[in-house]
């Protein structure tokens, strides 16, 4: 991992979420994630190839090899460890940890990657409730539920949210629709309207969008 630029690795980790995701690794999503050019990603794409890390094939998009995906996992590792030092040892709120791992992922040694997870309890999630690959590069596939997917009256337990929009996470946070909060879902309004969500005494009104974006249990 050493020989490849942070570029690089960016891509590989970008393309793997994306297919964790479910959806395509396509030229113009590679190009959102990224915020480049479409020929940006198709030069990228073509050194990535060339080194054996990446394939592209035609209505599939971008497929990682086992060797690409490793790195993509051990950048995710670094970012994801990192990101829960920053919350449990540092105190560094939600919205704060992903922009700083993310300036971190890169440089973090493997001697240190060890130190940091054997300090935590090696722990399985990060502070938004994505999982950690272990020191294996094993990741836990499992699906959550979505808080769109409560029936009216339903509660349950908030395990995950998006974790790289620091806006985004100032707003759930100010909500406390965050890891570990109870939510209840009160009502569904008709025709597309927002969902009505109960966190301890307070209501809110969220979009449906957003609720697909939350995981609970």
């Amino acid at each position: 991992m050493r020989d490849l630029t942070d570029a690089m690795q960016d891509y590989l980790k970008e393309i793997h979420k994306l297919r964790m995701e479910g959806r395509k690794a396509t030229t113009s999503a590679i190009a959102e994630r990224m915020a480049v050019r479409p020929p940006s990603v198709t030069a990228m794409v073509k050194r990535l190839t060339a080194l054996g890390l990446a394939e592209h094939a035609p209505y599939r998009g971008v497929e990682l090899t086992p060797s690409g995906e490793r790195v993509a996992l051990e950048v995710i590792r670094h970012h994801r460890l990192l990101e829960q030092y920053l919350a449990q040892a540092l105190g560094l709120s939600l919205d704060a940890v992903h922009t700083e791992a993310d300036r971190l992922e890169h440089a973090l040694s493997e001697e240190l990657e060890a130190r940091i997870d054997r300090s935590l309890g090696y722990p399985t999630h990060d502070p938004h409730g994505d999982p950690i690959p272990d020191a294996k590069l094993r990741i836990d596939r499992a699906h959550l539920r979505t808080l769109a997917s409560l029936e009216p009256g339903e509660e349950a337990t908030i395990r995950r949210v998006p974790g790289d929009d620091d806006e985004l996470l100032r707003y759930l946070t100010k909500l406390a629709l965050v890891p570990g909060k109870k939510v209840k879902l009160r009502r569904s309004e008709p025709f597309g309207g927002p969902l009505i969500v109960r966190i301890g005494k307070a209501e809110h009104a969220i979009s449906r969008e957003l609720a697909e974006g939350i995981g609970v249990t």
